[in-house]
């Protein structure tokens, strides 16, 4: 009998062949294979009842647990596959789209785009959950076969399944994969891996249903897609259920039209943002805040053109890999030209504009710089996922031997930045490339082992805790993301340190070395908030639209009790504005109760309470926006307070 070589953890041992991954675990351990729903052998991720070849080579498997990412990854792709079956079973007729986990979006787990016989409802919904609820407690297993092409599109032929034949044509060369969930009218082509069973999806719940085109492109087929999410227990599914009832009282967009911070106006085009005065002045300050620090730092501010020559996108690479997210090209003079997604060309083209020595570097340009995606109108979103948006960008050209300074220095400005904002929990993750896909990372085995050393030297020696995540890198070079969690528990993922072996190779960038040879600098791309636009979303949700004073449109409002405190109000007001503050003087003949009230939805952080009594001694009652009245004080008293919170940036 014929046996495997099976590492489990720090233990290794044999087992007779043939086996599945399921019987290997549970040779070592019943209780692991119990919690398990898939695996990872060899850093491959299969499902359980994957059957194990006989190798030389010892197996090493690493169980895939509910309450893990990879595990939640599985739960919802499977639940998407779940929902698909209760749809084909209520609605037959209905033709698939795809199907995929949704592991970045905080407002849903999952989706599926589809063509149903009638349109379907939000009144739907219910029906659908309830039926793929009967579904899971049948326990229906997953199982995957291995087929050639000519066979799945047989097969998706005769279920009169056009769409997933178009993807089959596209992705399968010889031979791929089809999962079934038994006992139900559901198959797909699909890579997996997912649940054992239907068993295993024990909280999950329908969310929304929208209108999309088929792959994005509005000259397809017009589609339905169903969101949904999906937890590992009920307990989590209820905790998220309540953190999204907070969230939707803390909506951008609600309280952007509120607090008249920004608008979209379709007469404009979507995903184009209109920053009203209030919210100018958060972004002013927003910006204020990088200035000083990027002065600290050493950076030089540099300004660029929003188009460039087609050809600039051709040597970028952007042609070839990213013309979807490009604006179509305008012509000028017989020479085409299109508006930028990204910043970096440009930054590269200063670079070049003059001879560079080992002396000169680092070069550190940093810009404020507006860029263009062409994003498809269904996946907008507020400030959060826009079409025009400012990037607070820079890129670092430098030395290999200046690497581990410059990232280190840039996990240092990240940290200052977002804890100066309140977000005490920031998040790293290493992404580096993954083993098995080598072949679409650029760069040799050495300058990928290089970078990825000095991306961990720095956050070792900052002593900053972080998740190595594999196959995540950038084609051109591992990279930091730095993800932040809310006032609400939600994680968004924000800037980024990336490291660039690709451009510089492109644009033949040189510098002379200290032995007199030219050398190709490193570049480092740099961003801490990503787009402004999107960083104010979450900050308007982060502090519900109470802005800190420091950040907040109006600092004070001033409310005089009757008209005989007027003016008594207009100079206390004038005073306010002499010291730098933002102050609005609500002189309407309404009740005090009412400017309160103004006041407070306006969520303006301090209100003057200004009657009789502060009239004949001079002085000021004072009302905090959540402490409520602190009490009589001077002006000049104030004033102290005011200039100590905004100069601190206090919270």
């Amino acid at each position: 009998m014929s046996e495997l070589n099976i590492k489990l953890g720090s233990d290794q041992r044999a087992i007779p062949s043939p086996a599945t991954v399921a019987d290997a675990i549970k040779a070592f351990d019943r209780d692991v294979l119990r919690s398990a729903i898939a695996a990872k052998v060899n850093g491959e991720e299969v499902d359980l009842n994957r059957e194990l070849k006989a190798a030389d080579e010892v197996l090493s498997i690493e169980p895939i647990v509910a309450d893990s990412r990879d595990g939640l990854e599985v739960i919802r792709h499977s639940t998407a596959h779940l929902l698909a079956a209760a749809l084909l079973d209520l609605f037959p007729g209905t033709k698939l789209g795809v199907g995929p986990a949704l592991m970045e979006d905080p407002r849903y787990g999952f989706y599926y785009d589809i063509i149903a016989p009638r349109n379907l409802t939000i009144d739907d919904l219910p029906v659908i959950e309830k039926r793929m609820k009967a579904m899971a407690k049948q326990n229906l297993p997953y199982r995957r076969e291995d087929i050639d092409k000519a066979q799945i599109l047989d097969i998706f032929k005769g279920r009169e399944e056009p769409l997933k034949c178009e993807l089959i044509d596209e992705k399968v060369e010889n031979t791929a994969s089809i999962y079934y969930i038994d006992n139900s009218p559901f198959i797909d082509f699909c890579l997996g891996p997912h649940v054992p069973h239907t068993g295993k999806l024990k909280a999950f719940k329908l969310l929304a249903i929208s209108g999309v085109y088929w792959k994005g492109d509005a000259e397809n087929q017009q589609m339905q897609r169903i969101y949904g999410t999906a937890f590992a227990s009920q307990e989590e599914l209820d905790a998220w259920t309540k953190q999204r009832e907070e969230a939707e009282k803390r909506d951008h967009r609600k309280l952007g039209k509120q607090l008249d911070l920004f608008s979209i106006d379709e007469d404009y085009g979507a995903g184009l943002i209109l920053w009203h005065p209030k919210g100018g002045i958060i972004r002013n300050e927003m910006e204020r805040l990088l200035r000083e620090e990027l002065e600290k730092r050493g950076y030089s501010f540099v300004y660029t053109p929003h188009i460039a020559k087609r050809d600039l996108w051709v040597t970028s690479g952007h042609e070839d890999n990213y013309a979807d997210g490009m604006y179509a090209p305008t012509s000028i003079e017989d020479e085409e030209y299109r508006l930028k997604p990204m910043n970096c060309p440009f930054h590269i083209g200063i670079y070049k504009s003059s001879p560079r020595s080992y002396r000169d570097l680092p070069q550190r340009y940093s810009e404020m710089g507006t860029v263009y995606r062409a994003e498809l109108s269904g996946t907008l979103h507020g400030l959060m996922r826009v079409r025009g948006f400012s990037v607070d960008d820079a890129h670092l050209f430098v030395r290999e031997d200046q690497i581990h300074t410059e990232v280190a220095d840039c996990l240092d400005f990240a940290i200052k930045v977002f804890e100066t904002y309140g977000f005490e929990n920031v998040r790293f993750e290493l992404s580096v490339r993954g083993e098995a896909e080598n072949k679409l990372y650029l760069g040799s085995d050495a300058e990928w082992a290089t970078a990825e050393e000095k991306l961990a030297s720095a956050l070792k020696e900052r002593e900053i805790t972080y998740e190595r995540i594999e196959g995540e890198a950038a084609f051109y070079g591992p990279k930091i993301d730095i993800k932040i969690e809310d006032a609400i528990g939600r994680v968004w993922q924000l800037g980024t340190i990336q490291l660039d072996f690709n451009l510089p190779a492109r644009f033949e960038l040189e510098y002379t070395g200290d032995d007199g040879a030219k050398h190709r600098p490193f570049m480092i791309h740099r961003a801490l908030f990503g787009s402004i636009e999107r960083f104010f979303g979450v900050l308007i949700e982060h502090y519900a639209g109470a802005f800190p004073l420091w950040l907040a449109p109006v600092q004070v409002a001033v409310l005089p009790i009757t008209d005989r405190t007027n003016e008594y109000a207009s100079s206390v007001a004038a005073e306010l504005k002499k010291a730098g503050f933002r102050v609005e003087t609500n002189l309407r003949s309404d009740k005090i109760g009412a400017k309160i009230r103004d006041a407070q939805l306006q969520k303006v952080p301090f209100m003057l309470i200004l009657g009789d009594k502060e009239l004949e001694e001079g002085k000021i009652a004072v009302r905090e926006r959540k402490q409520g009245d602190i009490g009589q004080m001077s002006l000049e008293e104030f004033k102290e307070m005011l200039t100590q919170q905004r100069d601190l940036r206090a919270l």
